[in-house]
C-alpha cells in the first residue's frame, strides 16, 4: 500500500476541509486513502454485455452525478467510451459506491444527442456533470448563462473551458506552457510563440505567457499562421520583428506542424542558441524527422498510475489515459462529497490553487474553465520521445 503522502488522488485542498465546517464527514485524503480502498471482488471483467444501454446507474450515495459517454458509438469513439465506463466503475467501488448516485448515460457519440442529455442533467438536480466527450456538446454548453448551474467535467478532446464547464484533458495550451515553462527553468528568456490561426490561438498565446512570467522569461512576440501556407511567412515574419529568439515554440493545432518545422529549419532552428518547442498536438501525426531536436511537455498515453495493476486484473485488459480521465473525475467527485458534502461542488472548492493529485499526474481547474497539468518533458531524438523530465507544468 502506499503511504498517505503518496495517495493517487489526493484533492490538495485545505479549503475543503475548513469548507465542511466540521471533520465527521472526513476529509478529502482520508476519502481516497489506499488503505480504505480494498480491491474489487467478483466485479463483471468487461462492460460489453452492458455498454448498449441507455441509462445505467452506480451506488446508493447521495450526491447525484450524471456522465455522459458515448458507449454505443462506432469506431474509437466508442471503445473510448467503453473504457471510461469500466473505469467509473472501479471508482465507484474503489470510492464512491456510498457517497455517489451516479447515473451514465450514452451519448451515442451524436453532438446534438449529447448536448440535450447535457442540458437535461444540470437541470434535473444533478450536483456534477462528468462528461461529455463530444466537442460541440461541450462547446455548447460552455455558452450557457447560468451562475447556478452545476459544474460540469467535460471529456471532450481538444476543449478549451468556459466559466463552470472544465476542461479536464491536456489542452495545446496547457502543453505549450510547460514546455515554454521547462526552458525558462533552464535559463532562456526571450520567447516566440507560433500558432496556426483560430479560435484558440488567443487561449494558447495568454497560457504561455503567463507560464513564461512565472520564472521571469518574456513572450516577445505572438505570430499567427496559416495552415494553407504552412507557415513560411510567419517565420519570415518572426525574423525582422524579434532578434535572436532563445526559444521558439510551435502550437500547430489541428494540422502537422512539418511544413512550418521545415521553414524554420532553414533558418538554423532548432540550433545551439535557440531551443524549439511543441506541444501534444503534434504527437497526433506520424513522427516526422523535423521534429527531432524539438522539446514537449505531453501526457504519456500509457500512463495509468496506480490504478493500472487492478484495473487490468478486473477487465482483462491493459488501461489507457482515456481510462485515467475518467477514474479521476468520479474519484474526485467522491472525495469532494466525503469532504465537503453533497452541496460542496463550489468555484471556491473546484478552482482551489493548490490543484488536485490524480492517477495523470497533478492539475487544477482555472476560473475560465482551462484546466493545467504536470506531465512528462521530453525531447524528440531519432523519432522517439526521450525523457527529459519526469514533471514539469505551467504553474
Amino acid at each position: 500500500m502506499m503511504a498517505r503522502k503518496e495517495l493517487f488522488a489526493v484533492i490538495a485542498l485545505a479549503a475543503a476541509a475548513a469548507l465542511s465546517g466540521c471533520q465527521s464527514k472526513g476529509s478529502v485524503s482520508e476519502a481516497l486513502d489506499q488503505a480504505v480502498i480494498v480491491a474489487p471482488n467478483g466485479q463483471e471483467a468487461s462492460t460489453a454485455a452492458l455498454a448498449l444501454q441507455a441509462t445505467q446507474s452506480l451506488g446508493t450515495g447521495s450526491t447525484k452525478v450524471a456522465m455522459l459517454l458515448p458507449l454505443s458509438a462506432p469506431g474509437p469513439a466508442g471503445e473510448t467510451g467503453r473504457k471510461m465506463l469500466d473505469a467509473a466503475k472501479l471508482a465507484m467501488t474503489d470510492l464512491g459506491n456510498r457517497l455517489l448516485s451516479l447515473t451514465i448515460e450514452d451519448t451515442r457519440g451524436d453532438s446534438a444527442y449529447a448536448k440535450d442529455l447535457t442540458v437535461k442533467a444540470i437541470t434535473s438536480g444533478t450536483k456534477v456533470v462528468i462528461g461529455p466527450t463530444e466537442l460541440p456538446a461541450a462547446q455548447h454548453i460552455a455558452k450557457l448563462s447560468g451562475s447556478k448551474r452545476p459544474p460540469v467535467l467535460a471529456l471532450a478532446d481538444n476543449f478549451a473551458g468556459g466559466p463552470g464547464v472544465y476542461a479536464v484533458r491536456l489542452s495545446e495550451a496547457d502543453s505549450a506552457a510547460a514546455g515554454a515553462a521547462a526552458i525558462a527553468v533552464k535559463g532562456a528568456r526571450k520567447f516566440v510563440l507560433l500558432v496556426a490561426a483560430g479560435a484558440d490561438a488567443g487561449a494558447v498565446e495568454k497560457r504561455v505567457a503567463n507560464a513564461l512570467s512565472i520564472y521571469g522569461a518574456t513572450l516577445a512576440v505572438t505570430v499567427p499562421y496559416s495552415v494553407a501556407d504552412g507557415g513560411a511567412k510567419a517565420v519570415a515574419d518572426m525574423g525582422s520583428l524579434v532578434d535572436a529568439p532563445e526559444a521558439v515554440i510551435v502550437a500547430s493545432g489541428d494540422g502537422s506542424p512539418s511544413a512550418i518545422l521545415a521553414a524554420l529549419k532553414s533558418k538554423g532552428i532548432p540550433g545551439k542558441a535557440t531551443s524549439l518547442v511543441g506541444t501534444n498536438r503534434w504527437l497526433e501525426h506520424p513522427m516526422d524527422p523535423l521534429f527531432d531536436g524539438a522539446y514537449i511537455a505531453a501526457l504519456d498515453p500509457g500512463e495509468t498510475g496506480p490504478i493500472a495493476d487492478r484495473f487490468k486484473t478486473t477487465f482483462s485488459y491493459q488501461p489507457d489515459v482515456n481510462v485515467a480521465y475518467a477514474y479521476d473525475m468520479v474519484a474526485l467527485t467522491a472525495g469532494i462529497a466525503s469532504a465537503v458534502g453533497p452541496d460542496g461542488f463550489s468555484k471556491q472548492v473546484l478552482e482551489n490553487p493548490s490543484g488536485f493529485r490524480g492517477s495523470t499526474g497533478l492539475f487544477r481547474f482555472r476560473a475560465d474553465g482551462s484546466s493545467e497539468r504536470s506531465m512528462p518533458f521530453y525531447r524528440v531524438e531519432k523519432g522517439a520521445l526521450k525523457l527529459v523530465a519526469k514533471s514539469t507544468s505551467g504553474f
